[in-house]
């Protein structure tokens, strides 16, 4: 089951959180912020979670990608899997409700910019319809000093942004 995530969600989700930093190739982020700070940096809209019996076992979310009002159908996609439940088709649920969420809050772009390493992440973008739109070489370092590259993907709704 998927729903919208709630403020009470958080301790699950900073949980599933932190299982993602400790990959080493899920995010730049080294620690897990507090409820507010990951709040004020993620749309209202957008939020949801993945339910398998009583666990939380998946989140994912939007960010905005810029406070120019010309990019306000854009966002940055978070997806992240508890490791108990990856492999198991929780990432395309997540996917595909948070595509739908998308839409329905007038967002025509969906980004996302993930590790190479990361190929769980870019098969689900690919199986998603998102599309290979570039590499960005060393675009950030690790707070050891190793610089990362990220490659891009992306997702135009069919449904928003046609004309």
């Amino acid at each position: 089951m998927v729903r919208k995530m709630n403020a009470e969600d958080w301790n699950s989700v900073s949980s599933i959180y932190k299982q993602g930093i400790a990959t080493g190739f899920a995010t730049f982020e080294t620690d897990v912020p507090d409820f507010e700070t990951w709040d004020s940096a993620h749309l209202k809209t957008c939020r949801i979670v993945a339910i398998q019996g009583d666990e939380i076992v998946g989140w994912a979310a939007l960010s905005p990608v810029s406070g120019r009002c010309v990019y306000g159908g854009v966002g940055e996609v978070s997806v992240y899997i508890a490791a108990n439940a990856r492999g198991l088709g929780v990432g395309k649920r997540l996917m595909e409700q948070l595509i739908l969420e998308s839409e329905k809050e007038g967002l025509w772009t969906l980004q996302s910019g993930i590790f190479p390493e990361n190929e769980a992440s870019i098969q689900l973008h690919k199986k998603m319809g998102f599309r290979y739109i570039g590499k960005r070489e060393k675009i950030g370092r690790t707070v050891e000093g190793t610089w990362r590259d990220n490659v891009l993907f992306e997702r135009r709704s069919s449904v928003i942004g046609t004309n």
